[in-house]
């Protein structure tokens, strides 16, 4: 089963954020919500729990993963950035955005895409998610919480015990989050391109 940790949304408490960061640590697979909805979220390094989420939400070699970062100097570590780009992103962040952006040395190969050596990238303004990354000291590797087959995200934390009970180890409970996955932009290339069209206003990349 599933353990359920209740974290208070303006006021997180601190041993209930270092239960979930020493959880994550020894390699649990936890849904956590954040400013667009839940996401699934493990270690960067963490193998099997990269194959738990594709198991889960039956992805293949082209699904971008997502690397949530506390900060942008964090983010930097991770992708590679032209002025351009910085510009676009710092004014659009943090928020529910994600960036599809060339990785740097730091991503294991395996989460990047398979073919443009890609990875996503966000930086949420969701009060408890910066909790636990600011104790994590690293970004989490992330993808939303949307269940093979349905079109919608899981955005309750009883929906989530009642579909992944004894698929995941724990599931962050923080009160309501959001309802909309993140816009997610293409910065790779020469142009921007939405590749989904989400809770962050995708006109200023237009």
């Amino acid at each position: 089963m599933a353990r359920f940790i209740d974290i208070h949304p303006v006021n997180p408490q601190a041993r209930a954020v270092s239960q979930v960061v020493a959880m994550i640590r020894d390699g649990a697979l936890i849904a956590y919500p954040t400013d667009s909805c839940y996401a699934l979220g493990c270690q960067i390094g963490n193998r099997e729990g990269l194959d738990r989420i594709k198991a889960i939400r039956k992805l293949d070699d082209r699904h971008h993963f997502t690397l949530v970062c506390s900060d942008f100097a964090q983010l930097g570590q991770f992708v590679q950035i032209d002025n351009a780009v910085f510009r676009q992103i710092k004014a659009s962040t943090p928020g529910p955005y994600t960036f599809i952006l060339p990785a740097t040395r730091e991503v294991p190969k395996r989460l990047l895409h398979a073919k443009k050596k890609t990875v996503g990238v966000r930086i949420p303004e969701h009060t408890v998610t910066q909790a636990i990354l600011a104790e994590l000291g690293e970004p989490l590797l992330s993808t939303t919480l949307t269940l093979p087959g349905e079109d919608e995200p899981l955005t309750q934390a009883w929906e989530i015990q009642e579909a992944l009970d004894h698929q995941i180890d724990a599931i962050v409970d923080a009160g309501e989050c959001g309802m909309e996955p993140t816009t997610v932009v293409d910065l790779s290339g020469d142009e921007p391109e939405i590749l989904r069209r989400g809770a962050g206003d995708p006109s200023r990349f237009e």
